[in-house]
């Protein structure tokens, strides 16, 4: 249910960048209202749907200005799939539901790839950042839903399994080793 709450969001986004930039008077239009540019980012590439989300947050303004122009409702062709952008792109639901996405995966999760991506040497630090990341993610979520630490959180529980399955499946004797030598 949750991972297909996240899904759905994730291919809303996919499916109004698309239309955006597949459209050259759609494409025409963002341009006009902003600076920044929708980002296109191969799925192979970490964290690529976080990257997209927090590109729509940065461009929410812009998007809602273009779809409530006049130019927008100009635009004849294919009107029923242009209808529902300007639905999503006017809806605050959806956008609280990006946002909601955002707060529990940027920082924490981004943040934590994103480190352990580089050319710089930070196996020690990989035991630490993972527990540490998995108390973000609870304490985001925790937040959001108002809820105390000794509540049940059914979306935190789907992501908590996940993470650990993940850790479990990358977690070896090494990185334990490199925790326990590196001086603090």
């Amino acid at each position: 249910m949750y991972s297909e709450f996240i899904n759905n969001v994730k291919v809303e986004a996919t499916m109004i960048k698309n239309f955006i930039m597949n459209h050259g008077m759609h494409l025409s239009m963002f341009n006009e209202f902003s600076h920044l540019k929708l980002l296109s980012i191969a799925e192979t590439r970490f964290a690529s749907v976080v990257c997209m989300l927090k590109r729509f947050v940065e461009v929410k303004a812009a998007l809602q200005h273009m779809v409530i122009s006049d130019k927008w409702s100009i635009y004849k062709e294919d009107a029923s799939t242009a209808q529902h952008v300007k639905e999503k792109i006017l809806s605050d639901v959806w956008w609280g539901n990006v946002e909601y996405i955002l707060r529990f995966t940027s920082p924490p999760i981004y943040d934590m790839i994103r480190i352990a991506d580089t050319d710089t040497p930070c196996l020690h630090l990989i035991y630490e950042m993972w527990d540490s990341m998995i108390e973000k993610v609870k304490k985001e979520i925790y937040l959001y839903e108002g809820k105390e630490p000794n509540e049940e959180s059914d979306l935190y529980s789907v992501i908590h399994d996940i993470l650990i399955a993940r850790w479990t499946k990358g977690n070896n004797p090494l990185h334990c080793l490199a925790h326990s030598l590196n001086p603090r």
